[in-house]
């Protein structure tokens, strides 16, 4: 199936993200080989704040009834915050790598930008942890921060969940579980090329076999590994895998932001289209030529930077 082409100015930034992942298939038996290596890519915590006025600290919080404490990372302006913002991050890998420092970088921007305390969460992987271990641990985290709030420094009506591709997914089902379990309020959840959907049937999925920095096959190899043979039945839990959560009414608003070049487009505008189908309030971007995560590997490029304006638009608005 013919895909939709890049937007040339993307490519430079496509090849070297490939060179830097070494282009290694991600599959059943070399998961454990793909996370080393996307460890050592990750950029340790003392280079990523260089000389920006935030204070940085980890925090062990309590994790999932009957599961272990998860660890959190706090970023907050230097001097401290009264009544601000929060951003809570959820990092990308397919729910089968990366770790909480996996976009810290941009995380230390917006606590600048907007006066913000961000919130990074380390949450269990697959297939060691298969669902709903990620989603759990991700939802536990939220629910300490607003409990903590006071202390924070942190206005618990402004909180987001935002994260991209695995990120993106886990925030959906993150409110998802707030809403059905009385849990925090949120202000909105950005959903950045989120991974909705295990069935992997799109027209956009056929489009990326081979292709790109998140194939079809990847795809496969991740949600086999989170759902296992639950992968393909209505067992799967829909909080780990929102596009089969029946009901999407209720939500925060949201912001779903997808490249039309990519594997996760179909599935991203079809969950902000059910959305609306419930009157709910959703903003959709589908960027013209961009492969999946284009704006973080390919910041400069004009798509990219129209990108990121109308994400920090839709913060601006929702946290003011």
């Amino acid at each position: 199936m013919k895909p939709v082409p890049y937007d040339p100015e993307l490519e430079p930034g496509l090849a070297a993200f490939l060179d830097l992942v070494e282009r290694i298939p991600l599959r059943a038996d070399t998961i454990l080989v793909n996370r080393a290596h996307f460890a050592t890519i990750v950029p340790p915590v003392e280079q990523v704040v260089g000389d920006r006025p935030v204070e940085v600290e980890d925090r062990a919080v309590p994790g999932p009834r009957g599961e272990p404490d998860i660890v959190v990372t706090v970023v907050r302006p230097r001097g401290g915050v009264v009544d601000a913002p929060a951003i809570y991050s959820i990092h990308g890998g397919g729910m089968v790598l990366g770790n909480r420092f996996f976009g810290l970088d941009g995380l230390i921007d917006d606590v600048l930008r907007f006066g913000a305390v961000g919130v990074s969460v380390e949450y269990r992987l697959a297939p060691e942890h298969p669902a709903p271990a990620a989603v759990e641990d991700c939802y536990a985290g939220l629910v300490w921060l607003a409990a903590n709030a006071a202390e924070l420094g942190v206005d618990p009506s402004r909180i987001v969940v935002t994260g991209a591709s695995a990120g993106g997914g886990l925030s959906a089902g993150v409110a998802l579980l707030a809403r059905d379990h009385g849990g925090p309020a949120l202000a909105g959840q950005v959903l950045m090329c989120p991974m909705l959907d295990d069935r992997n049937e799109t027209v956009s999925t056929r489009q990326y076999d081979g292709l790109g920095a998140w194939d079809r096959n990847n795809n496969d190899t991740a949600w086999n590994a989170i759902l296992g043979p639950l992968r393909g039945t209505d067992q799967a839990s829909p909080y780990q895998v929102p596009a089969r959560m029946a009901d999407l009414s209720g939500l925060p608003p949201a912001y779903v932001d997808v490249g039309a070049a990519e594997i996760f487009r179909d599935e991203a505008v079809a969950y902000a289209s059910r959305i609306w189908a419930t009157g709910g309030q959703a903003e959709l971007h589908v960027w013209a030529g961009g492969y999946h995560g284009f704006a973080g590997f390919s910041p400069d490029a004009e798509v990219s930077r129209a990108a990121e304006a109308a994400r920090l638009s839709f913060l601006r608005r929702v946290l003011r």
